[in-house]
């Protein structure tokens, strides 16, 4: 399966990429600056700046490569008839009558939040279920507290 991304997703990617090339400069003369201190050895300042270094070279590459490999869907100009990828869905466990108020997003997605949707792997246990159900349909989730039945409420 392709690795997808929504649009806004993919511009928040981008927009963090921006803002490590931002820093790139001035954590580069945190290490100069350090460096000048003396003894590299028992310099704490030094260490410190050349791991926000790495660290901010490690992420850097890291959403590269992930936005390389990424291809953006466009929610807005999918079908709203069945659950797919980028749909807001109400969902509600029968066992107890909860809703959940879920968004199907791709992996790199998943820990964001900005709005009252939970953001699930459209690859997670409850996420790959829900493909292509309808509202009124109902589906199972095998969790490790055993088996949780869903039923779909409305698609956004």
């Amino acid at each position: 399966m392709a690795n997808y991304i929504t649009k806004e997703g993919m511009q928040r990617l981008r927009k963090r990429m921006q803002y490590l090339i931002d820093e790139r400069p001035q954590v580069i003369k945190q290490v100069v600056t350090a460096r000048e201190m003396g003894d590299l050895s028992e310099n704490a300042e030094y260490h410190a700046a050349r791991e926000r270094q790495r660290n901010i070279e490690k992420e850097f590459n890291h959403i590269k490569e992930r936005i390389d490999k990424l291809q953006v869907l466009d929610s807005d100009k999918i079908t709203k008839d069945a659950v797919r990828f980028g749909a807001r869905v109400i969902v509600k466990e029968l066992d107890n009558s909860s809703l959940r108020k879920v968004r199907l997003v791709g992996a790199d997605e998943i820990f964001e939040t900005f709005d009252q949707y939970e953001r699930i792997s459209i690859l997670s246990p409850i996420g790959q279920p829900m493909i292509g159900k309808k509202v009124g349909d109902h589906f199972v989730v095998n969790a490790p507290i055993g088996k949780r039945e869903f039923e779909i409420i409305e698609i956004t």
